[in-house]
């Protein structure tokens, strides 16, 4: 039962980090490309790589603490579901090219800041 209570907490904690974040980064970006949504994702995709490779080896926490981090906190805070509708939204109003922008650019930076993330949790615990 603690475990869905951490989730549940991890989550509304995670979403206003998103709605912040995304925010003012868009605002502070003026742009219509999605830059907030693809800041939010490319910095979820470094921590969750990060906890993945610490909080499972060389940091042991409780399972209900690490998925209360992973699937709550993150879970909230990264946008996939924002990230397909804006994407779906550009293209709809005929900007194919940044619909392509962000997907490409969604994927490729994530996937390798996930992986970064991964690596220097690694590194920083000799694993």
């Amino acid at each position: 039962m603690i475990r869905y209570a951490l989730i549940f907490l991890g989550g509304g904690l995670g979403s206003v980090l998103r709605y912040a974040i995304a925010g003012w980064t868009q605002r502070a970006a003026d742009t219509s490309f999605p830059l907030g949504t693809l800041v939010v994702n490319v910095v979820g995709s470094l921590v969750i790589g990060f906890l993945a490779a610490t909080l499972t080896g060389p940091i042991l926490i409780r399972d209900d603490y690490r998925i209360g981090l992973m699937v709550g906190v993150l879970g909230g805070f990264t946008t996939f579901s924002s990230f397909s509708l804006e994407t779906l939204m550009l293209a709809n109003d005929g900007q194919f090219g940044m619909a392509l922008l962000n997907v490409l650019f969604s994927v490729a930076l994530c996937l390798t800041a996930a992986w970064l993330g991964y690596r220097f949790g690694e590194y920083s615990f000799g694993v």
